[in-house]
């Protein structure tokens, strides 16, 4: 088993910005929640809301997607092709995907890549709130000890040095992944 984090990592970008984008351009009336979005991230920066908060309140717009379900779909028919080919080539049927981005907007991308094991944020898609915290950093260690025990894995693949206590658990190597580039951890 290898694990691997999502977005800019076997993703080329971030899916969660991506499907935000895909929503403004086919559903423009969710731009009503721009002035509460741009207010909870100044409160981010400014270190009052926690990252978890923050995100919360920026996903407030799922309420005004319609048939969010569906437009989940529709937006991986079309995204679904910013996987990065490296990973198409060495990807086996059971890797482990663990990402901060929401789990149901990466289900049908990891169907679709005929893949079992996600752990990814638990964000409810009628309201965008979280049930426990963002699966960032060790939460994602946490997370993968309570839904997986103390599963192994070979390798460990990352855009992110936040994800350095999953790259710890690997037990051949880790890699950061930049861009197509694959480099060595340390």
């Amino acid at each position: 088993m290898n694990a691997y984090d999502f977005d800019k990592t076997i993703y080329n970008g971030d899916s969660t910005a991506h499907f935000y984008f895909y929503c403004l351009k086919h559903q423009p009336w969710i731009l009503k929640w721009l002035p509460y979005q741009g207010w909870s991230f100044l409160k981010y920066i400014l270190g009052i809301y926690t990252k978890t908060q923050f995100k919360e309140r920026f996903y407030k717009f799922f309420k005004s997607v319609n048939n969010i379900e569906q437009t989940v779909e529709e937006f991986w028919d079309k995204k679904i092709c910013n996987i990065k080919g490296w990973y198409l080539e060495n990807s086996k049927d059971d890797d482990l995907i663990i990402s901060a981005s929401p789990e149901f907007l990466l289900r049908p991308a990891i169907r679709r890549l005929k893949l079992e094991n996600l752990i990814a944020s638990r964000v409810n898609l009628h309201d965008g709130k979280y049930t426990g915290l963002n699966c960032w950093g060790d939460e994602k260690v946490k997370r993968l000890r309570a839904e997986l025990g103390d599963i192994e894995y070979d390798y460990f693949y990352s855009d992110s040095l936040s994800d350095t206590p999953l790259a710890e658990l690997a037990k051949v190597e880790s890699f950061i992944v930049k861009g197509d580039k694959l480099l060595p951890w340390k």
